[in-house]
This record gives structure tokens, sequence and C-alpha cells, in this order.
């Protein structure tokens, strides 16, 4: 079999590619040469058309593809890619009019990563600022999850946001449209956990507080007011995004900016929803759809769920029921825990239709069945409101 190729162009530039089914075998051999900014590493992501270029939805991930696809791909000529498909991918959607698609961002080297150390508590004036390039040797430990905030750098890029028609579990809210951001940003790697929130604010306001597990869980009944209009919750009428980006000075997003001199906040929905995918278009950010919309092992991979702990849920119980300890699930290929389940987590845009009563809240959480963890799923909650299922993650808008 020959695959009929597509390549996307930009900084950096993917150019040549080609690709060959190795004779009497599932291999595909994928090459392309790669040109970057500065010599910097790219990140690079794949994906396959069953219909001729009209949409790619078959995204190619580890381990079924090997080689230079992933993160921190140097510039060169030659570049590979070793795809093994399924079997039934073989048999029924690779046919004659099949295309593969090769995408690289710039995600630069030196800062990659964003620590804030909050450490020092509510009453302290200022939280440090730092920089890492790359995980620390060991992973993230607790620290990163407790007394400091860690954000990793998201490259600018173009992607589909929304789900596939046929995508199991897909709601009619969820249309395909293609999103451009022009410039990188940062994205909490994991969502705000409740000794976070205390460092921040002095206070513990979650429902699962077992002070033997609660530090690194994720905060929750928090709502879009406290977290930065007014921790009255109460409308702050001087805080109106998208009308302006300002936010209330004893809110949690205005304590973290006063101390920081970095204009933190929610992200929009947008940017979750690209920064949560890393590059793949299946229903999950491990390249795997749903086997089935209630009980599905691939969700049970990457995120906390009913079927993987929810539904055991106590108020004072352990990690192992209701809310997860975050990062206890695999991350997506930009190193962010917990897209999927666990908690909902606010975004700053008004929901569509609902304009000036409910915000958007993304990612599904642990009360809800696998269809609803989707990456694509989109629901609200109104901004005064507080839940057991509801957080947030803290993102950095571009040019800070």
């Amino acid at each position: 079999m020959m695959f009929a190729l597509g390549a996307v162009a930009g900084t950096p530039v993917v150019s040549n590619v080609s690709a060959k089914q190795e004779p009497g075998t599932r291999y595909v051999d994928i090459n392309y040469d790669l040109a970057t900014s500065s010599g910097t590493p790219a990140y690079v992501t794949a994906s396959a058309s069953t219909n001729n270029g009209t949409n790619y939805t078959m995204a190619l991930s580890t381990p079924a593809a090997q080689g230079a696809i992933g993160v921190n791909i140097t510039a060169g000529v030659g570049k590979s890619i070793r795809w093994w498909p399924e079997q039934s991918d073989i048999t029924n959607r690779l046919v004659s009019k099949a295309k593969v698609k090769i995408t690289a961002s710039d995600t630069g080297t030196a800062g990659d990563y964003l620590v804030v150390d909050l450490s020092a508590g509510s009453s302290a004036s200022s939280y440090p600022v730092t920089t890492l390039s790359a995980v620390p040797a060991g992973g993230w430990s607790d620290e990163y999850k407790t007394t400091k905030l860690v954000f990793r750098r998201i490259p600018a890029g173009t992607f589909t946001m929304g789900s596939p028609a046929d995508e199991l579990g897909r709601y009619s809210n969820e249309t395909q449209h293609q999103v451009t951001l022009t410039l990188p940003f940062y994205m909490g790697v994991f969502e705000v956990t409740q000794k976070q929130w205390e460092r921040v604010m002095g206070a513990w306001p979650s429902y699962f507080n077992n002070a033997s597990y609660r530090d690194s869980r994720p905060v929750e009944q928090v709502s879009y007011y406290q977290i930065r209009e007014n921790p009255a919750n109460s409308d702050d009428p001087a805080v109106n995004w998208p009308v302006n980006s300002a936010v209330n000075a004893d809110s949690f997003m205005g304590r973290l900016r006063a101390r920081t001199g970095k204009a933190f906040d929610l992200p929009t929905e947008s940017q979750w929803e690209y920064a949560g995918r890393a590059g793949t278009t299946t229903a999950l950010n491990s390249g795997k759809n749903l086997t089935a919309t209630g009980s599905c092992p691939n969700m049970s991979e990457v995120g906390r769920y009913w079927y993987n702990g929810g539904s055991g849920y106590t108020q004072n119980g352990d990690t192992s029921v209701a809310t997860a300890k975050v990062g206890s699930y695999l991350p997506n290929a930009w190193g962010l825990y917990d897209i999927h389940g666990n908690v909902w987590e606010w975004c700053l845009d008004w929901f569509p239709g609902y304009e000036g009563s409910y915000r958007v809240v993304r990612g599904g959480c642990w009360s809800y069945y696998a269809d609803f963890c989707r990456v694509a799923v989109r629901s609200y909650g109104y901004p005064g409101g507080a839940s057991s299922g509801v957080g947030f993650r803290v993102a950095l808008p571009p040019g800070q």
C-alpha cells in the first residue's frame, strides 16, 4: 500500500514528506525533513486521513508510532517514523484515499517550565518565580503539587477544536472548527490542589477534606467568582472578561498576580482544549478513543472518573475514591495531567447561548461516565456556584 502525503508548513517547517508500507507487513515507514528557527527542538505530531485529506481523525501516537515523533525532535533531514497500525485499520480504513499529515510546533528549550514558589503562605508579600528547562530527575515531586505551582510552555499552533461526527459519546455542541493560537502561553501541569489554595488564600474550602490526603487532591467547592472576581462569592462589576482582563485584588488570581507580578488567569476554552489535546485528534489525549460510553479501559488510563474510583466516594475517604491525587494518571504529550476527569475545570469564557449567566467548564470529573470526560466535552456552571466536582488550573497568557 502506498500513502499519499500531506505536509503542514510553518515555523518549524516540515517538508519532503513520504511514506510507504513495508511489503508483506503492517509497518508504515514515514520520512520527512524538519527545519526550525535557531535549531531549537520541535514538537512533532502525525495523523492519518482515510478520505483523501478532508479530515485527519487517526492520531499516530506511541507505542504504535516510534521514532521522530513527540517532544524535543531536533531539526534535520531524513527524520523517520515507523508506524504499526492496527490490523482493523489496515483492512477497513487505510484505503487508497489515505493520507498522513505531519505537524511541527516550536516548543523551545530554556524556560519550558515556569515554577511559582508558594511555600511562604497566604501572608507572603511575594512568591518567587523561576524557570526549568526540563522535568526534574525523578519526575514532579509532591512539592510541585502542594507548595509550588508548575507550568508548561505551550507552543503556538493551529488545531481542530471539537469532535468528529462519529466520535463515540459525542454531544451536539462539539462542532469542529479550526482555531489558531498565534502566541505561546503557559498552562498549569496540574489542577490547583487544596494545599496550593491554602498557601494563597489561607483556607480549606473543599468537600473532600480528610487531612491525611487533602494536600495533593484538587481543590473543589471554589467558584469562578472566588477564583478571579470576588472571594465573598459575589459578582464584581469591575471584573468583566472578555471586556477587560481585570481580577479582584483579594481573589486567588488577584493575590497570585500581586505576589508574582505576572497576569495569571484561567485559560480560555480554546487554550484549554489546545493544551489538553497536545496534538491529538482522538477522544482521549492518549491518542485513543472510547470503547464504551460508561466504563472504558482507555479512560481509566488517563483520569479519575465514575468507574475507576468515583463511584465509591465518601467525604472522608482516601484518594482511591472520589478525587485522586493530581498526577496519578498518564499525562498528555505536553506533560499535562488530569485533563480527563478528576474535577471539571473553570475556563474564562461565557458559555455560548447563556452569556451573562454561565461560564464554561471543561474536562469532566470523578462523578461522571467516560463519555463526559472526553477532551471535547463542553459544559457550564453558574459563576457563583461551587461544587465538589469543579476546580481549576491556572494559565499565563501570551506575552507574560
